[in-house]
């Protein structure tokens, strides 16, 4: 996962200037802002209906943060911890924590600070499996997970030092990470084999 990132998003409403979409439904116009993969829709109706009549496709990448959980996390608390690192929890999780060095099992959507994923163990099928605490990792990871428990799900903000120093080169058609860019990981803590028994 050292070459995987996390999640920023804008928030909802913003806009990047670019691709901006008026398409007018009985009487009142809907703002269709298209963010790096994300559209939001500044007025009442349906994605479908706005994304169909602006002639746009439906986001239909695999998540572990939807819009209504982006729109949720607005009312929840940002923890900030002594490194930088900040995180919000989508979800608390009920099992254990990851003892350092232990195995951990976990799902990851990578993001730019836009919000354009450039990796993603969800896309991939695959939950992605490391040593926490052992630098198998960036360090903003790391330290993000091992203060989860099993079940939880929570996006890290994670700042430019904790990420990618050098920068990531990303697969085609994903956005590039430069050097020290702030990154944003939504991730969940699926199990901790040798643990996850002990505690359900």
């Amino acid at each position: 996962m050292a070459s995987s990132p996390s999640s920023l998003l804008l928030p909802l409403g913003s806009s990047s200037g670019k691709n901006t979409v008026l398409t007018k439904r009985h009487g009142s116009v809907n703002v269709f802002d298209k963010v790096q993969g994300v559209s939001t829709i500044c007025n009442k109706g349906s994605f479908d209906n706005v994304a169909n009549g602006a002639g746009l496709p439906p986001e239909d990448k695999p998540k572990l943060c939807d819009e209504t959980c982006v729109k949720e996390l607005e009312n929840v608390p940002m923890v900030t911890t002594e490194s930088g690192l900040q995180f919000k929890d989508i979800k608390v999780g009920q099992g254990p924590s990851p003892p350092v060095g232990f195995q951990v099992a976990a799902n990851y959507v990578a993001m730019v600070p836009s919000g354009q994923v450039f990796d993603s163990s969800l896309e991939k099928g695959q939950i992605y499996i490391f040593r926490v605490g052992s630098g198998q990792v960036i360090k903003g990871l790391d330290e993000g997970i091992l203060s989860m428990k099993v079940g939880g799900k929570r996006r890290l903000y994670i700042p430019g030092l904790l990420a990618f120093p050098k920068g990531l080169t990303s697969a085609p058609g994903r956005p590039r990470v430069a050097p020290n860019s702030p990154v944003v990981f939504d991730v969940s803590l699926e199990y901790i084999p040798g643990l996850d028994v002990e505690e359900e």
